[in-house]
Order: C-alpha cells, then structure tokens, then sequence
C-alpha cells in the first residue's frame, strides 16, 4: 500500500496530532513499513492451524472451588441502624 504525504497529513488530523512538514516524511516511512509488514503477515498460509490464546501452550493449575467466605449477612444487618425487608435504610442525600 502506498501513501502520499497528504494521506500521512489526512492520518494526523483524524489522530489530533499536530505533524509538521518536516516530520511527515519520517512518519510516511514509518507507515509505509508498518502496512508492509501487514501485507507480509498476511501472506503467511495458516491453513489448519488452530488459534491460541498464549504463545506457549501451557493450562493454568487449577484449584478446588470451594467457599472461603461464609454468609454473615443476619449479623451485618443486626448491626445496621436502619434495615427493612433485608434492605440499609439510609438518608436521602439527592432531592
């Protein structure tokens, strides 16, 4: 993919960075080497290869699902100033 430099100019004013017209010759290479190897990846045959989500393909240990923190919810509630209906009760702040 070729750029011009009023496509590097056009990519600035959509991104709101300020390019000067000595930097756009710099940043036109620099994109001109990213969409280059776009294209090149793009080029690699993947047929039959399944994706992955890490580039080593190691499982995680798994641990036992088990409840560490138990219910204290009437205890919580009894210590509360206002409750209904198992609700807080709190002071309106917003009129």
């Amino acid at each position: 993919m070729s750029l011009s430099h009023t496509d590097v100019k056009r990519i600035a004013q959509l991104a709101r960075i300020a390019v000067s017209d000595a930097e756009v010759e710099g940043y036109l290479r620099q994109l001109e080497g990213i969409f280059g190897l776009i294209e090149e990846m793009q080029g690699v045959d993947t047929e039959g290869l399944s994706p992955m989500s890490h580039a080593l393909d190691e499982s995680l240990r798994m641990r036992e699902d088990t409840v560490t923190a138990h219910d204290q919810r009437d205890l919580f509630q009894a210590l509360a100033p206002q409750v209904e209906a198992g609700l807080y009760l709190v002071p309106k702040v917003i009129e």
